[in-house]
C-alpha cells in the first residue's frame, strides 16, 4: 500500500527500533490489501532521558479488533458472515504463504475489522521467512491457545503449517465466540486437544514419537471426542452449527500430523465456501461502533449493534 494514503491513517503503533526491524523487513515483501500494512514512522533523537530512540509506526486505522469485537457480540456470527470471515482470512494467510512468509502469531486478537467489513491481518513481530529445506526455529511461538502440537511437542523444524492450526482455532472461535482448546500450560492445552482430537501415535502421525515433548508425556490412549459433538449439523438454540462440509474443513486445518494439514489454498477452494448459504459480500456485513471510541456496549445480537442509530418512535412528549 503506498505512503500517499497516509492521510487515512490515524492508528499509531509505538515500538523500540530493535524490535521493529524485522517488521518492516517483511511488509516489504508483503503489499496486498488483506495486511494491515505498514504506512509511514518517525523516530525520536538520543537524548539523556531516551539513549534508545523511539520509533513510532504508522499503521492504517481499523475500528475493530475480533477478540473485542466478540466479547462485545451475544449473538452468534452467521453462516454467510463466518464465510466472508474466513475467505478473507485465508486470502491473507495465502498470500503471506505464497511469499515463504510465516506468521507464528494468528489469533482473533490479530485480526481487524473496520466498518466496510474488511478484515486485516496485524502484528507481525513473529513472523518470519522461511524455505526448501525447512530450517529450525524455535517453538516458543504463538499463543497457547492457537499454538499447534507439532510446537507443543517442541518440534523446531516447521513452516506454514503452524499457521494453518491457529486459522483452524480461529475458525471455531468465529463459529462458538470462544477459543477452542483454552490450556493453562503446555501439557493441558495437548491435553484438551487430544480429548478431542485423540492421542495419536505412528501410524495416525509418522514421527511423532521422536518429538522431545511425547517422550518425556504420558497420555492415555484415546479416539477422542471428535469436533462433530462440538459443533451439530443443526442447532435450534441459537448456538454454533456447522455443516459436513464445514466440519470437513475444519478437521483438515486442524489434523494432528502437520504434513496432512490442508494449506490456505486449497481450504479456499473447499467445498465449504461453495455451499449456501455463500459467503456474505464485505459490504453487507453488519456495522459497529468502533472499539476505539471509549465505553463499549453489550448488544444482543450483531445485527442489533447499530440499533441505537435507528430512527427514534416517535413519542407524544415529542409534539408538547
Amino acid at each position: 500500500m503506498p505512503l500517499d494514503l497516509l492521510d487515512r491513517v490515524v492508528n499509531v503503533t509505538r515500538g523500540l527500533m530493535d524490535e521493529i526491524v524485522d517488521v518492516l523487513a517483511i511488509q516489504r515483501y508483503l503489499v496486498r490489501a488483506p495486511l494491515s500494512m505498514f504506512q509511514g514512522c518517525s523516530a525520536t533523537e538520543f537524548t539523556e532521558t531516551t539513549p534508545t530512540p523511539k520509533v513510532f509506526m504508522v499503521m492504517e486505522y481499523m475500528e475493530h479488533d475480533l477478540k473485542s469485537l466478540m466479547g462485545d457480540m451475544r449473538g452468534h456470527w452467521s453462516a454467510a458472515e463466518v464465510k466472508c470471515l474466513m475467505r478473507q482470512l485465508l486470502d491473507a494467510m495465502h498470500y503471506c504463504h505464497d511469499n515463504w512468509i510465516i506468521h507464528r502469531d494468528i489469533k482473533t486478537s490479530n485480526l481487524l475489522l473496520n466498518n466496510e467489513g474488511i478484515l486485516k491481518v496485524c502484528d507481525f513481530g513473529l513472523a518470519r521467512p522461511y524455505g526448501d529445506p525447512i530450517r529450525g526455529y524455535t517453538q516458543l511461538v504463538v499463543t497457547l491457545w492457537y499454538r499447534s502440537p507439532e510446537l507443543l511437542l517442541g518440534c523446531k523444524e516447521y513452516a506454514a503449517e503452524v499457521d494453518v492450526w491457529s486459522v483452524g482455532c480461529v475458525f471455531a472461535e468465529f463459529l462458538n465466540k470462544e477459543p477452542l482448546f483454552m490450556g493453562k500450560g503446555d501439557t493441558d492445552q495437548l491435553d484438551r486437544i487430544f480429548k478431542v482430537l485423540g492421542v495419536p501415535d505412528e501410524m495416525s502421525w509418522p514421527g511423532v514419537s521422536s518429538l522431545p515433548g511425547y517422550k518425556k508425556m504420558r497420555f492415555t490412549k484415546n479416539q477422542g471426542s471428535g469436533l462433530r459433538k462440538l459443533f451439530p449439523v443443526q442447532n435450534y438454540t441459537g448456538g454454533p452449527y456447522l455443516t459436513e462440509n464445514g466440519l470437513d474443513l475444519l478437521a483438515r486445518m486442524l489434523e494432528l500430523d502437520p504434513k496432512q494439514r490442508i494449506t490456505c489454498e486449497d481450504a479456499l477452494n473447499h467445498a465449504y465456501f461453495h455451499e449456501a448459504p455463500s459467503a456474505k459480500d464485505p459490504a453487507m456485513m453488519p456495522t459497529f461502533p468502533s472499539s476505539n471510541e471509549g465505553k463499549r456496549v453489550k448488544h444482543r445480537s450483531p445485527q442489533q449493534m447499530f440499533a441505537h442509530n435507528a430512527p427514534k418512535t416517535p413519542d407524544v412528549n415529542d409534539f408538547k
